[in-house]
């Protein structure tokens, strides 16, 4: 699996924080869609349940409003003794239902050997 990541730097002149910034720019349109509202609403309709955080932004934040942001395109909820996996992929008109499958299906790999390996869970 291939990502393309861009590293975005600015400042903020309003006196906004990076805290804010993060809120205004989530979710991104490359695991929502756009235009967002529409897009939010049409995959709670198909998925059927709550992302909770997948796709959430993810960093620090310092006392000067100053930190990094990245997205939780993997990532897991644990809940007592429940744990939840997400993965992605990015499902466009030409997509293959198989290999997007079996890209969901590798993007999991990781994780579920180090559960498989572990008597943690």
């Amino acid at each position: 699996v291939l990502h393309l990541a861009t590293e975005i730097t600015g400042r903020l002149h309003d006196g906004s924080t990076v805290l804010e910034l993060a809120g205004a720019l989530h979710p991104t349109a490359a695991v929502c869609g756009t235009p967002t509202g529409a897009s939010r609403d049409v995959i709670r309709e198909l998925e059927g349940f709550d992302r909770g955080r997948y796709a959430g932004p993810v960093g620090w934040m310092d006392a000067d409003g100053d930190g990094e942001w990245g997205i939780a395109l993997r990532c897991a909820e644990v809940s007592g003794s429940r744990l939840r996996l997400f993965a992605g992929c990015g499902i466009v008109a030409g997509s293959d239902p198989d290999a997007e499958l079996a890209e969901a299906q590798a993007k999991f790999a990781a994780v579920r050997e180090a559960l498989e390996s572990t008597s943690a869970f």
